[in-house]
């Protein structure tokens, strides 16, 4: 873990109800205690509840600023967001900065008063954008032969863990309804996970293995998204996510499901497509649209990386730093 001056194991848990995250708490609390940190910085919905849970036990407690990457509720769950709410609604005693990085989860903080004393929005942790740009058509060739594509395919791209939230299932049942009328597109599916087997079954159950390829855990990102033609993601929730800015600043046009987080980063019409979330009939279409549509996708894109710039980590970090104190 780059820039940790000292790393400590919790038996932390990726699920919200797992007993493992019991003691992952009480062990949280320990380390808390015998440390005597003045600052906690919490990231991520359930292990900042974690770690703000052992705060609560704590009567002398460190100041304690939570970053919220999107939250797991909506307004539109009816009792069901409780589920989720209620652990918010208690840590929210300790939460002494809480930092959301998209407006409608801005306002399920408001309206809930989900933090103790302050309450910020703020353009994601910043990315490296510097790092991520378009290339030249002649560059973008080159590499493509170089990688095996071809200059007519038009190259969709999916970097995300295979997970259920990640929805890749969905992208493939919709590339395969579409894949008859997109005779030179292709899928590439970037990542690892636990569903990655599931995924490659399911592309072979469809004939798929042909027109969409699994590139497994990519090293750098910023040199495969120049050579494709549009960056696709059917997550069915996200706070704001790397992966979508990194391809908007290489410039490439988005279609995105419609839940927020990539509402924050797709405009409509503008920097790409929005689709319904879980509707493979609506993504095939939208797919389609681009693949059709070489204009439309270089008109998006230039329109993406113009947007995405006032997320460079140049552009957000002092602005975090400053929350946190600390003037450069």
């Amino acid at each position: 873990m780059p820039y940790a001056d000292h790393v400590v194991e919790l038996p932390f848990q990726k699920r919200f109800f797992s007993f493992r995250n019991l003691e992952a708490i009480i062990k949280a609390r320990a380390l808390m205690k015998r440390e005597q940190f003045e600052i906690l910085s919490a990231h991520t919905t359930l292990a900042a509840a974690v770690t703000r849970a052992a705060v609560l036990l704590l009567r002398d407690r460190p100041k304690v600023f939570y970053t919220c990457h999107g939250y797991l509720f909506s307004e539109a769950q009816g009792l069901r967001k409780w589920a989720y709410l209620l652990p918010e609604k208690l840590c929210a005693r300790v939460t002494d900065l809480l930092m959301t990085m998209n407006g409608e989860d801005y306002e399920l903080a408001r309206r809930h008063r989900l933090s103790h004393d302050k309450l910020c929005a703020i353009n994601g942790m910043g990315f490296d954008m510097e790092r991520f740009l378009p290339v030249s058509s002649e560059e973008r060739g080159k590499r493509r032969t170089e990688a095996g594509f071809r200059e007519e395919e038009v190259l969709f791209v999916y970097a995300a863990e295979f997970s259920k939230r990640k929805n890749q299932r969905l992208l493939i049942q919709a590339f395969a309804k579409a894949a008859p009328e997109m005779p030179d597109a292709r899928l590439l599916l970037a990542g690892s996970g636990v569903l990655l087997e599931d995924c490659r079954e399911l592309a072979r159950s469809l004939r798929m293995e042909k027109q969409i390829r699994f590139e497994g855990q990519v090293a750098d990102m910023a040199a495969l998204y120049p050579l494709c033609d549009a960056a696709v993601t059917p997550s069915l929730s996200e706070g704001l996510p790397f992966h979508l800015m990194e391809a908007m600043a290489c410039g490439l046009p988005i279609v995105a499901s419609d839940v927020k987080g990539h509402r924050e980063l797709v405009e409509d019409g503008e920097t790409g497509l929005l689709f319904g979330s879980g509707h493979a009939g609506d993504l095939a279409e939208k797919l389609l649209a681009l693949y059709r549509h070489p204009e439309l996708r270089a008109q998006y894109g230039a329109a993406a990386r113009q947007k995405v710039g006032k997320y460079a980590l140049s552009e957000v970090l002092p602005t975090i730093l400053a929350l946190y104190g600390i003037r450069e």
